[in-house]
């Protein structure tokens, strides 16, 4: 009998450096049986033979495990096992249920929630699929002959039409099948049809594949996150896929053990876990700063900006998630009309626009007093970076309408000490510096005192944004302007003919000046007719590149002020703008550009002139 001989093994692991090929990691969440945590090994082999990594994640609910879990992981596979517990949907038992896993239940629940909100690729597996529908909305089937012999009442066809896509209705009459067959688990048991138009018919390049079936429960509504890809004979839902542009993707059936044939469901998640893999490493290593959102108009309502607060769209959570960087906020002032004071427009007990704005970046500084070690307000690019060195997010000032300096051009240098980086010239109606897009062409561009505006901030190191300015104000402020004008929040009027838009000409004219244009995630400029989405957005950028070229474009999402679209609906899917730029090929030089370099090479300029 022969000695095992380690060394051996170790010079294999040490023949070459690097030590190893960095594979993505995908967590398993494990089965749960008889006090042990279990894993049936077909799961992590299919893994390894698509490439990846596996590790066996435990059902602990404990937070701080399931947060740096998912601090470790690259993809997330969602095993089978036994049934949900009914009452996490609002549900008695019936008699059909079977065994339930409670030890499973709520670890599961969260972490699959927690990944969702973080973009992590998300692939759901019988039991799995469950947990993504009771976790984001959807329902369950306790039992599916049961739940198939329930009466479903009849709705007026248009609404039907109107929920099809996202809530499936449980029954449609049709035969019922076996779903728990005996047979091997590697038999084929039933069909499934499939969408053409999802990932999982791009994965299997057919609309109909056969596949094995253990299952009593099934989803009966995906919720609105998901919608229905496949479905077998009986009308039962057998697949469904994110709705958000996200990488997740639930199957009721077993591809663990169909060996080649399911193994590409698991080449699938080890692929998007290798993106996004890549996408964070971008995030350690370029800033991402985001350069207007209107957060600020919800921080009198109590708004807990420490806490995943659902009233905003940007809070820390959410930065977090989305791991951004930076943000400029906003204090928005809306613009009077005729006759109106302005005291009138606003929530607060504040008599002058001046005030106001002070009040609004009074707010911000107490949130992140009380947050000091995670957040801090930057004036410089150089703060910038020193945050993200320290690993803290950071907050710039800036004045979304000039009615802030309240007719007084001393109130230019108030607000560049106050730590205000850019100034909305307008907003949605002309005021005493120049004409709104929206507005009746009081001034006929930019006023005399504009013009003293202007100049003034360009003394004071504060950037000239013309968002909202109509084109002869555009071009005035151009002209007069020493130094590079920026448009925070603005998309493309080839593609979305509308006045807030910039046409060619004007997007020519600010990358000739050195400026930069930020295409905005407001919905109605990005397209007039149907509901805009992330592809939008990355269509006005690609637009906005073809014609200023790399080095003058970047993203002000305009999050709370009804900016936000599907795939990109708030702080935290902003690791999907990422995503979205290396499927169309940006390179990391190009992203940096994209995520704020571009925007800070101009604000450096104009600082620098200080």
């Amino acid at each position: 009998m022969s000695f095992f001989d380690l060394e051996q093994h170790l010079s294999g692991v040490y023949s070459s450096y690097p030590e190893g090929k960095r594979k993505p990691v995908i967590g398993i969440t494990s089965n749960y049986n008889d006090g042990e945590a279990t894993m049936a090994r077909v799961y992590y082999q299919q893994v390894v033979d698509a490439g990846g990594a596996p590790v066996l994640i435990p059902p602990v609910a404990d937070k701080d495990v399931i947060i740096n879990t998912l601090d470790n992981i690259d993809g997330l596979l969602l095993s089978g096992g036994a049934d949900f517990n009914p009452l996490w949907t609002g549900e008695e038992p019936t008699p059909q249920l079977h065994r339930i896993n409670a030890t499973r239940d709520l670890p599961e629940l969260l972490i699959t929630r927690l990944a969702y909100n973080r973009q992590i690729p998300i692939l759901g597996i019988c039991r799995g699929m469950q947990t993504l529908a009771v976790a984001l909305g959807g329902k369950v089937m306790q039992d599916i002959a049961a739940g198939m012999a329930q009466p479903v009442a009849e709705e007026p066809a248009d609404k039907k039409k109107q929920k099809r896509s996202a809530v499936e209705p449980a029954a449609e009459k049709l035969p019922l099948i076996k779903h728990s067959q005996d047979g091997d688990r590697d038999l084929l048991t039933h069909s499934v049809q499939i969408e053409k138009d999802s990932v999982l018919y791009r994965i299997y390049k057919t609309e109909r594949i056969f596949v094995n079936s253990f299952h009593h429960q099934a989803v009966s509504e995906t919720g609105t996150r998901f919608r229905v890809t496949g479905k077998a004979p009986d009308g039962v839902i057998e697949a469904m896929e994110s709705s958000e542009f996200k990488s997740v993707i639930g199957v009721q059936w077993h591809p663990e053990c169909l060996e080649e044939e399911g193994r590409k469901l698991f080449s699938w998640l080890v692929a998007q876990a290798s993106n996004f893999k890549l996408a964070k490493a971008l995030h350690d290593r370029v800033l991402t700063l985001d350069t207007h959102c209107d957060t600020p108009m919800f921080f009198a309502q109590d708004i807990k900006f420490d806490q995943r607060d659902s009233r905003i769209l940007v809070d820390l959570h959410k930065m977090a998630d989305g791991r951004q960087d930076a943000v400029i906020m906003a204090a928005y002032l809306p613009q009077p009309k005729m006759g109106e004071s302005f005291s009138s427009k606003v929530p607060f007990d504040v008599k002058t626009p001046m005030e106001y704005a002070d009040f609004i970046f009074d707010k911000i500084e107490a949130i992140v007093r009380s947050n000091r070690k995670y957040i801090s307000i930057a004036r410089t690019p150089a703060d910038l970076y020193e945050d993200k060195r320290k690993d803290r997010k950071s907050v710039m000032f800036a004045i979304e309408n000039g009615i802030a300096l309240n007719h007084d051009i001393a109130n230019v240098k108030h607000f560049a000490q106050r730590g205000v980086v850019y100034m909305t010239l307008c907003h949605n109606g002309d005021n005493d510096i120049c004409d709104s897009a929206k507005g009746c062409d009081t001034n006929h561009g930019v006023s005399k005192f504009g013009e003293k505006v202007i100049r003034e901030m360009n003394r004071q190191g504060i950037m000239v944004d013309l968002s909202h300015a109509n084109e002869r104000s555009f071009f005035d402020a151009i002209e007069i302007s020493k130094t590079p004008v920026v448009c925070s929040h603005s998309s493309c009027r080839a593609l979305c003919d509308v006045p807030r838009n910039l046409t060619d000409d004007q997007l020519r004219a600010l990358a000739q000046q050195g400026g930069v244009a930020q295409i905005t995630l407001y919905p109605g400029f990005l397209r007039k007719e149907g509901e805009a989405t992330i592809l939008d957005a990355i269509e006005h950028l690609n637009h906005a590149v073809k014609v200023m070229g790399i080095d003058h474009v970047g993203l002000g999402t305009d999050f709370d002020g009804d900016g936000g679209v599907r795939g990109l609906a708030d702080s935290s899917e902003l690791l999907n703008f990422t995503l979205a730029l290396l499927r169309n090929r940006y390179s990391e030089r190009d992203i940096q550009k994209i995520w704020g370099g571009n925007w800070l090479r101009v604000m450096a300029m104009v600082q620098s002139v200080v």
